[in-house]
This record gives C-alpha cells, structure tokens and sequence, in this order.
C-alpha cells in the first residue's frame, strides 16, 4: 500500500569544501554526524518524457531508510508531495494508476541511473528534536538504454522535518550563502542529469525553453477569438489532468474541482459553437457529461455529509434525539467508500482515458470555423449575451412558476445555465476585460443563490432516506423532521431573494 509524505527541501550546488557549520542557525544545537549512506535510483518515464516534461519523478530505489518506490507531485517550488510504495521488480499498480493520465497507453521504462553517495547531517535543538536533515550528495548519473552518456557532480541539500516551518530554511540558507554556497539551477536530480547527459543535451535545451516559456506566462497571449477559446479549453484539459491523481488519492475537494473542469470544458463547447465545429465537439461534449456524472456521484455525497453534518452540530442539543451523528456517520462513510471505488474504476476506464486523448486532439487540431478567426470582441460578446437571453427566460420561468416541484425544477435549469453563463465570461474575459469580469460575478452571486436552493432541495430528500431508516430500526425521527423543516425555510428564503438578486444583475446588463 502507498502512502504520501509533504517534502519541503532545498538543494544547492557544491564545491569540494562540503557543508559549512550549521550549528546556532534558527536553534540549531547541535550537528550530528548519521554516517554515508549509498542510494541507487533508477528513475522511469515514458519514450516521450512526459513525466519530466510535467515535473514529475518516478524512481526505484535501494539503500537507505525508504528503499522502494517513489513518485513525487510539485505543489510549489522546493515542495512536493512524495508517494512511496514498497520495493518491487515492476511499478507497482497503486503507483502506476496515479500517472496513468499521463501516460496513457505509453509504456514506463528505465530512464536514468543514478547511484549517490549521501554524507547525512542532522540537525537537531536543544531538546534533541530533528530540525532537518543536510546532507552532501555525490552524485554519478547514468543514462540507459542508447548511446552512453553520464555525469557526475556534487550537491547539498536539506530537507526540513515533518511538521517543520518553512522559514527554518530561509535561515539556514542565509548561513550556506554567506558560506559561498548557491542554490542549484535544477530543480531536481532527474532534471540534471537529463540537462547533463550528452546523448539528450539538445533535448534538455527544449525542455529549459520549454520551462523558461511556461515561466514568462506560456505562449503568446491569444489575439483571435478562436485563441481564446482554446487557451480556455486548454487550461481545463490541464486541471483535469493534473486532478487525476488527487482524486485517486481522495485529496480533499479535488472530485469538485475536477468536476468544475469537467463543467467549464462541456459550457465552453456549447457557448461557442460560432469558433468550433459542433459535430465535431458535440461527441465530446457527450463524453464530458457522462464524466460530470460520475464525478457528481461521490461529490453530491461530500456536499450533503458536510451539509447535514453542520446543520446538525448547530442544533441545540435538546432537539437532538436518538443517534442521529452515529446514522449520518455510517450513511456518509458507506455512500464515500462505494462512490470512491466506482469513481477509481471510472478513471481507470478506456472511456475515460480516450476522452483524454480525444481532448488533447482536438487541441492539437481544433475544428475552427470562420468566426475563429475573427477579433474577439464580437464574436465573444455575442456569444456571452446569447447565454444571458437563455438565462433570463429561464430565471423569470422559476420566479413566475408556484412554489413546490415544478418550482425546484426550473430553479435547477436556471442554476445550470448561469453556470455555462459564468464559464462563457470566464473564457472571454482575457479579450473582453471589465465587461466579461462583471457578468462572472454577477454570475457567480446567482449561482451561489440558486446552489443553495438546490442543495436544500437535495438535502431534504437525503433527509427522508436517512428518517426512513430511522423510523425502521426503531429509532426516534423527530430531529430529521427539525433538520427538514431547517432546509425547507432556507430555500423560501432563497426563492424570495430571488427575483431582487436578478433585478440587480439585468439593470447593469440593460443599460
């Protein structure tokens, strides 16, 4: 079984002259000598380097304290999440499913070798508690497979301690530059001996272009509305992406976030059938849905665990009867556990995987039309104010329809279009500015209010499940009933602030 570690480190480049006394640096007592330890990692990625090319490392190691597998995910620079798995022949399954949005059908191999002899320091306060581990690294690296290349240097580096403040570091770097020593220009090892070794020196000079470009803020910022649209459409590719593996993990709110992603891909497609072609996005936008769907499962579970939860820890406790936080407890957990287990299978799916390749295709040779190649300004607007025609039929609809069901519908399709709404001023507003800015807020204030209602729709219905189950077992109902009749007043609260909320959005609008 894998398991995750946050690592917070800095490395350095290194002369012959080793690791300067760090004794008295932000509390530092003492330096202790832990001995040379001798690690071998072999790191693994696709023919294309698409781990790299994400910042992603995957090795297997012996020697030391974690021999195994490891993969590691950048958060920021000098931290990133570490997945470690115990030491095996082949990647192991947990391991291999966590970069499968990447690489696809592309098959892992051995990339690089590289063996490292570690002189470790620890250092650790007055009470003997570890503040970090320094360490001078020796490193030769190997290049497998096609014509030999290697390289060798020397590097320090120093990893703070679990549950350790950042700012630790800053003064431990302070001492190591007064000392003469500089950070290293590679953001790991990997990247390194990949820029080192002959045999891949030209793509190494890509690959820095690559990352230089991406660091000045990418491509050139978009012109045309076809541009525009597709730096939108690009972005939630990424997320989607990027999420994978959180979701796998079950990383809090990440199954919404990618859902979010799902969303604005499956809007920016409908928004703008005038830029893409539509029998060629339709499919897509199809495909798309049905992962919203499964995506809605296990998120539409969280959203009522955490709403009943806190609905019910605000109750006074003499309107609490029987054991309602014990049923909510066992129905949350169940509803989690087998949501989870059918969203992994999910994204292990051929479906899921081909819609990925299926998005970066359709990137990579967008069906434009004409109106693709035309300044954004008109073709966007237009667009937005289509959506926003769509939108204000369907909102008088829910003001004008008596309350109850038939209500709670056209609330539902109200909220659903300010949505696509929201996205379309979303994608637009890098080529529209304050205009486009202004309607995703007001866009945002709609959704919010119509969220709630639905979810106080969605909510009660929880709640009838939950006091049937109840009522069966024998157990008192009665604050089921409180927490329905709770729910009930929020969502007439809801629809009365209705028709005021979208005044204010449609004066602005009008005029």
């Amino acid at each position: 079984m894998a398991d995750a570690k946050r690592e917070i480190e800095r490395k350095y480049e290194s002369d012959d002259s080793g690791l300067p006394d760090l004794t008295g640096v932000g509390g530092v007592a003492a330096v202790l000598d832990k001995g040379l330890m001798e690690l071998d990692a072999t790191y693994y990625d696709t023919a294309d380097q698409r781990l790299a090319g994400a910042g992603l490392t995957l090795r297997r190691r012996t020697g030391g304290s974690d021999a195994g597998w490891h993969l590691k995910f950048p958060v920021a620079p000098g931290v990133r999440d570490e997945i470690r798995a115990p030491l095996s022949d082949t990647v192991p399954e947990e391991i291999a499913a966590l970069v499968r949005s990447r690489v696809r059908d592309a098959e892992l191999v051995p990339l690089v070798r590289l063996r490292s002899a570690r002189d470790v320091r620890h250092l650790v306060d007055a009470d003997g508690a570890l503040l970090a581990e320094a360490s001078v690294d020796a490193v030769t690296a190997e290049r497998i497979g096609g014509r030999a290349a290697a390289a060798q240097w020397t590097e320090i580096e120093v990893e703070l301690a679990d549950e350790g403040d950042p700012a630790f570091l800053d003064q431990v770097e302070k001492r190591l530059r007064k000392a003469g020593v500089r950070p290293s220009k590679s953001p790991s090892k990997l990247a390194r001996a990949l820029e080192q070794t002959e045999e891949h020196r030209r793509k190494g000079r890509r690959s820095r272009e690559s990352r230089k470009s991406r660091e000045k803020g990418g491509p050139a910022a978009p012109e045309t509305a076809g541009e525009h649209v597709l730096a939108y459409l690009r972005v939630q590719r990424d997320v989607l992406v990027e999420l994978d593996p959180a979701v796998r993990r079950d990383v809090p709110d990440s199954v919404h976030r990618m859902r979010v992603a799902t969303r604005r891909a499956r809007s920016t497609l409908r928004s703008f059938r005038s830029v893409l072609d539509r029998t060629v996005t339709d499919p897509i936008g199809a495909e798309l849905k049905w992962l919203a769907g499964e995506l809605g499962l296990d998120r539409d579970q969280e959203v009522m665990a955490e709403r009943l939860t806190a609905a019910l820890d605000a109750l006074p406790p003499d309107l609490v009867a029987g054991p309602v936080h014990e049923r909510l407890s066992t129905w949350a957990e169940a509803r989690h556990g087998g949501a989870h287990s059918r969203l992994t299978e999910v994204l292990d799916s051929r479906r899921y995987l081909t819609l990925l390749d299926t998005l970066d295709g359709l990137l990579a040779a967008p069906p434009l039309r004409k109106a693709a190649a035309k300044q954004p300004d008109q073709v966007l607007t237009k667009a937005m104010d289509k959506d926003l025609a769509t939108l204000s039929a369907l909102v008088e609809q829910a003001i004008d329809v008596p309350p109850g069901g038939e209500r709670d519908v056209a609330v539902h399709e109200a909220r659903k279009k300010a949505k696509r709404t929201r996205y379309a001023s979303e994608a637009a507003a890098p080529a529209l500015g304050k205009p486009a800015r202004s309607l995703t807020r007001a866009m945002k204030s709609l959704t919010t209010l119509l969220g709630e209602h639905q979810d106080s729709v969605m909510t009660r219905r929880t709640l009838r499940e939950l006091s049937a189950g109840a009522h069966a077992a024998g157990e008192n109902a009665f604050t089921y009933g409180v927490l329905y009749g709770r729910e009930e007043a929020l969502a007439v609260r809801a629809e009365a602030e209705l028709p005021g909320l979208w005044k204010e959005i449609r004066t602005p609008a009008a005029g």
